[in-house]
């Protein structure tokens, strides 16, 4: 790997609260971006007052101890400065114009009542690249309403396919366990990105982008939402089962749960042989996919009996052994005491300003010649003020 981060140089402010913004500049920040966030004084991200879960039992500043902003705010430099008052403004002003990117999530208009607007502040940087990420995006009858995740899972149509069936226990729509949308349009948002800074590299030129999260919902129902524009027909709940292939769903071993996939016709006579299930290999009922879904209330439960007898070890040994996916519905303790999670170095160690470390996630992306930069704690609540008082400081060294 060379010396330096791929994104070594790369300035970006960081006016975004909460997760969707501060993950797209965390992203920038791991692959090497000097990333300075902007916050209010005396409370900051509206993530640091959520709490509990806290890094640490009663802690003396418990807004520097939120889980959720230590999740999407590792590796950046905190200033606080007040958008409303002329000082703040002047602050942001200094740095947007020595900024590559800009990144904020504020109400549409909010920040062009403080001069603080993609206009405005190419204005004073044509080169700068700025990033709005909104509920609903800057246009549109929506433009102006507040949106969170949970709205767009709703609006956007993941809510109404997410959830156990109508005739299943449980039944009804459920938000996912984690917010999908806002990290999916972290991520557009970073595609988003550095796709205009490649295209300044041609036109010397910044550019704006608008990101909504009910638009990145709807464009992430992929093969759901083309299945309903293709059939008119509206997708119903599955729970855990795909709409596309069966076997598919989780299943009850004697000793917990394990999730299945049999993704074609050759996997499903592995699968049968695994099993000691040779007679449902040979059934001309389940002999191709087509046929499986449609005799799928006569095959389940064969399949549910083979598991109920046999632990999640058994089950996932003779499937691993065979090459058909599956794995166990783990916990959060299993998950980060899995051999694989811990070879891939998706946990790592942070050293505390007290002089303790503390345990955080890791960057999922691997470069084969550019290094990622050291995995970093988030900032205290101003901490950089002193250091971004004149201006843009010099780029961190790793």
């Amino acid at each position: 790997m060379s010396g330096l981060p791929a994104l070594h140089g790369l300035r970006v402010l960081d006016l975004s609260r909460v997760l969707a913004g501060p993950m797209a500049a965390q992203v920038l920040a791991d692959l090497g971006a000097d990333v300075i966030k902007i916050e209010r004084p005396g409370s900051g991200d509206d993530s640091r007052q959520w709490v509990p879960p806290t890094m640490v039992d009663s802690p003396a500043t418990p807004h520097d101890e939120s889980v959720y902003f230590w999740a999407s705010n590792r590796g950046k430099r905190s200033v606080t400065a007040d958008i409303a008052q002329s000082e703040g403004q002047a602050l942001i002003k200094r740095l947007a114009g020595q900024a590559d990117v800009l990144i904020e999530n504020y109400k549409v208009g909010s920040l062009a009542r403080h001069g603080l607007d993609d206009q405005s502040l190419r204005a004073l940087n044509p080169k700068l690249v700025y990033c709005s990420i909104t509920g609903f995006g800057q246009t549109g009858p929506y433009r102006e309403l507040p949106g969170y995740d949970t709205i767009a899972q709703a609006m956007g149509g993941l809510m109404s396919v997410t959830g156990n069936g109508e005739a299943q226990v449980g039944a009804g729509p459920r938000k996912t366990g984690v917010a999908v949308v806002d990290q999916m349009t972290a991520l557009y948002s970073v595609i988003a990105i550095l796709a205009a800074l490649r295209e300044r590299e041609a036109s010397g030129l910044g550019q704006s982008i608008d990101m909504g999260l009910l638009d990145v919902q709807v464009a992430s129902l992929t093969n759901i939402g083309m299945g309903y524009l293709a059939t008119g027909k509206v997708p119903r709940r599955l729970g855990n089962r795909l709409a596309t292939v069966y076997p598919s769903d989780n299943f009850a071993c004697s000793d917990g749960e394990l999730m299945l996939i049999v993704g074609n016709d050759e996997q499903f006579r592995r699968f049968c042989s695994a099993m000691e299930l040779p007679a449902l290999a040979q059934e001309p009922r389940f002999a191709r996919n087509a046929d499986r879904q449609q005799y799928v209330d006569e095959l389940d439960p064969l399949l549910r009996a083979a598991f109920a007898s046999r632990t999640v070890a058994d089950c996932r040994a003779r499937l691993d052994a065979a090459g058909v996916p599956a794995a166990p519905i783990n916990d959060m303790a299993q998950v980060f005491s899995d051999p694989q999670v811990l070879a891939r170095g998706m946990v790592q160690p942070v050293s505390r300003p007290d002089g303790s470390s503390a345990r955080v996630l890791a960057s999922p992306i691997r470069l084969s010649r550019s290094a990622l930069r050291p995995v970093q704690r988030p900032p205290l609540l101003g901490e950089h003020n002193a250091d971004v008082a004149q201006g843009w400081p010099a780029a961190p060294t790793a």
